[in-house]
């Protein structure tokens, strides 16, 4: 049996990288998260894929969720809340959904590498994580030996995983609760 290399020096970098995560970041998102009246979640291309992970936990502890761009996603309103899940933080179709969820007095978060990118700027709650991309014209703070945005990506799922955790303690949830809220017409 071979080592798995490329696999070992993945998880090296993201033990490496998990030290730049701030946890006050992570315990005033899931605030943000908690007080919202609905949350509304988008990203686009594989950083949309993982923000759908994160919306699904979000519904599996009961909270009310939706993915941006489906059919049966509502009107956002004050009160709610958008999570924009951006490497870049400048992707035109994601800086227009903020900029229209600000117009209608939604509160706003982001999940970026680059907290003073377009989004970043009129965000109320950013959540700076360590990446690259080939997307943003702005210098980039990390880098990786991984292609395109990896890094940011693979950090954005585990950043979700433990603000999911941070959650259900101040929530109080158990996995047991979260389980019973699992899709069942699989």
């Amino acid at each position: 049996m071979s080592e798995g290399k490329n696999l070992q020096n993945i998880i090296k970098e993201l033990e490496e990288n998990a030290r730049y995560v701030e946890e006050e970041k992570l315990q005033e998102f899931s605030d943000f998260i908690i007080k919202a009246k609905r949350i509304f979640v988008c990203g686009a291309g594989r950083s949309g894929f993982i923000a759908r992970g994160f919306a699904n936990r979000l519904m599996q502890m009961g909270l009310t969720v939706y993915f941006v761009g489906e059919p049966t996603t509502p009107a956002i309103r004050e009160e709610d809340l958008l999570i924009v899940s951006s490497g870049s933080g400048g992707s035109g179709s994601l800086v227009s959904m903020a900029s229209k969820a600000k117009e209608l007095g939604a509160k706003v978060a982001l999940v970026t590498i680059f907290p003073d990118s377009p989004i970043g700027k009129m965000a109320d709650q950013v959540v700076p994580l360590p990446g690259e991309t080939p997307k943003s014209s702005l210098a980039c703070r990390y880098h990786s030996f991984q292609p395109m945005g990896n890094l940011f990506e693979q950090m954005s799922w585990l950043t979700y995983d433990s603000v999911v955790m941070i959650i259900m303690e101040k929530l109080g949830i158990t996995g047991e609760e979260m389980f019973g809220r699992h899709a069942n017409l699989e």
